[in-house]
């Protein structure tokens, strides 16, 4: 039985990645630090006392930036394949909160990666990377060999990871693979993020239960898909001869503006938007009740501007391709919240 360890299996990408490694017969160990011991709502369908009892899933403590920690639990479950995915993951709270940003996403995976080397587990290892990393691009759409230019510290802090990964990698011989994960959401996406955000609204809307939804930048664009579909990605890219980068993404990219419309339209809700273009106040029902505002609070210093990825590299190496769009998500994640 292959043995997987995963960090960050309480959040979104980590619930999900367990489902599949499960499902294909691993066991799987997650890391869990002391304040998330009871924020666990994500795999608790997993917890089971099978689960449990077969040693399929099992639970450790631990700490991202205790080197010590990993030194241990990498002796304890000398696993084949290791998914970095624990950090900050909120671009926008990473202005407020920079330091540990850049501690988590930074610091974190170079401790992680010196217990690999100095251990000599032999394991290999998926980095948690952004399209972040590319921040300001001059091409459309971006690849594995853009160059690197983020605009926050979220960003930053994820381009030393995946650089470090490379070091490592070419130095070392650690087997790392950096996943450059475009913005891929699901009904399991924080409340604190943008799509889910919305689509909580827009629940509450149909329901008759509304209270205004307030947003920032309308015209900001992401190329936004299903987290479900893009674990299976970070799978396949340790199941290959040789480690790489490799671009996670659907290709398209969609504004803020038009994810809200889809998410409004698979409610069944009537809405017309204040204002032309760009200069919306937000956005009415058709009995003229706002229900999403314009805030500027909400916009950040800084925004990466039109970020949307090439897959093509996944696609011939490995033969992964994302299946749903952006206004099918916005579907999918209106009708999770209507349950």
């Amino acid at each position: 039985m292959k043995k997987a360890f995963i960090t960050g299996i309480t959040g979104q990408d980590g619930s999900y990645l367990a489902e599949l490694l499960l499902a294909k017969g691993y066991a799987v160990h997650g890391l869990v630090r002391r304040a998330s011991a009871y924020n666990r709502s994500r795999i608790d369908h997993l917890r089971t006392d099978e689960n449990a009892q077969s040693g399929r899933l099992v639970l450790h403590y631990g700490e991202l930036n205790d080197l010590t920690s990993f030194h241990r639990l990498l002796h304890k479950i000398d696993p084949q394949e290791v998914y970095h995915l624990a950090g900050q993951s909120h671009v926008g709270l990473s202005f407020e909160l920079p330091e540990v940003t850049c501690l988590e996403n930074g610091m974190a995976t170079l401790h992680l990666l010196e217990a690999m080397k100095e251990m000599k587990t032999g394991a290999r290892l998926y980095l948690a990377a952004s399209s972040e990393i590319f921040g300001a691009p001059k091409q459309q759409p971006q690849d594995e060999a853009t160059p690197l230019q983020p605009t926050n510290p979220y960003g930053a802090a994820k381009t030393l990871a995946v650089n470090l990964g490379r070091i490592y990698r070419e130095s070392h011989g650690l087997f790392v693979s950096n996943g450059i994960a475009y913005n891929h959401e699901s009904p399991r996406r924080g409340e604190n993020f943008v799509t889910r955000k919305i689509t909580m609204g827009v629940a509450r809307v149909a329901q008759g239960s509304a209270q205004v939804i307030a947003l920032g930048n309308l015209d900001g664009r992401r190329d936004w898909g299903y987290a479900a579909e893009y674990v299976e990605g970070m799978w396949r890219m340790l199941q290959t001869d040789v480690s790489d980068d490799f671009v996670l993404a659907t290709g398209v990219s969609t504004t803020v503006r038009d994810f809200a419309r889809a998410a409004f339209s698979a409610a069944d809700v009537a809405i017309e938007f204040e204002g032309e273009g760009g200069d919306e106040k937000g956005i009415r029902q058709d009995n003229g009740k706002v229900v999403l505002a314009v805030s500027p609070k909400f916009y950040r210093p800084v925004d990466a501007k039109h970020l949307r990825g090439d897959a093509t590299k996944a696609k011939q190496q490995l033969g992964w391709t994302a299946k749903t769009s952006a206004t099918a998500l916005a579907a999918l994640m209106v009708q999770a919240e209507q349950v």
